[in-house]
């Protein structure tokens, strides 16, 4: 499957039942020995947090959900089922800011 950094997809984020939207963080083929992407998940559980990024709602969400930056985590490709669209840019600004905060860099 092609997808690249701030696409949307639905992946399997390897918790019970959880197939979710989530955007890609990592840049493509990131580490040559593993098949694997970094992903923070979209969560409809806005707790108004630092880790947390709004965005406009699209169609395809049932609710207003945010980013949850401190949900990060790897998934294999093969657990990326599709990509739902492209997340907006000012608002992948807001990610990567986010991420650099959060982690220190």
């Amino acid at each position: 499957m092609n997808f690249k950094r701030g696409d949307v997809v639905l992946a399997d984020l390897g918790h019970t039942a959880k197939v979710r939207p989530a955007i890609v963080v990592s840049i493509p083929m990131a580490d040559s020995q593993r098949n694997m992407a970094v992903l923070a998940p979209m969560t409809t559980e806005i707790r108004g947090g630092q880790c947390e990024v709004a965005f406009p709602k699209p169609r395809w969400l049932n609710e207003p959900s945010v980013i949850n930056l401190l949900g990060i985590v790897g998934v294999d490709n093969a657990k990326i089922l599709r990509v739902l669209g492209t997340f907006p840019a000012d608002r992948m600004d807001a990610v990567d800011a986010g991420l650099a905060r959060m982690l220190g860099l």
